[in-house]
């Protein structure tokens, strides 16, 4: 009997000890689900970091270009006056005085050169030939013209310019009703 307690006891012993072998697995494998769901969301953490990291570099990067691109447009419209006062010069009549006649042709000259230099730097005038159009022209009046199409810019009061695809300043016209 001692021999078949024994047996016995080994059995009990063997039994308890897969059963344990098996709770002990069961733990593991809880922990490992565990440490692979804590991997997963700390995995999913660093892609949307990285990727917001990402974006914000992009947003930087874009608005550096934007002000380097855009970086003259306040001296633009600083020089605006400027050509304002040359072309006002530039009509004053001043027939038969050869000294004024070589005033005018010098101013004209700088207007030239002013124009050229604006345009080398992207800023152009605004066209004013045509129909008028609310982005680019401010209507200080509206007229009855006949003979004139309807939104037809009939006088222009004020140049206005465009730095790049940016409107510095629209031009002041008067509009045909």
């Amino acid at each position: 009997m001692n021999k078949d307690n024994k047996s016995i006891e080994n059995e009990e012993n063997e039994i308890l000890s897969e059963e344990n072998e098996l709770e002990i697995e069961d733990k593991r494998d809880e922990e490992i689900k565990k440490l692979q769901d804590e991997l997963s969301a700390i995995t999913d953490k660093f892609y949307r970091a990285n990727a917001e990291f990402e974006n914000i570099k992009k947003r930087m990067e874009k608005e550096k270009e934007q002000s380097v691109a855009y970086a003259s447009e306040k001296f633009a419209k600083d020089m605006l006056p400027i050509i304002d006062a040359l072309e006002e010069a530039a009509k004053i009549d001043v027939e038969g005085n050869e000294l004024a006649d070589k005033i005018e042709s010098g101013v004209r000259q700088c207007i030239d050169i002013m124009l050229r230099a604006f345009e080398k730097y992207g800023i152009t005038q605004i066209p004013t030939d045509g129909q008028f159009n609310p982005e680019v022209h401010n209507a200080i009046s509206v007229i009855k013209q006949d003979g004139i199409e309807s939104g037809d810019i009939v006088q222009v009061y004020q140049k206005g310019y465009m730095y790049k695809d940016r409107v510095l300043r629209a031009s002041m016209v008067v509009v045909a009703k």
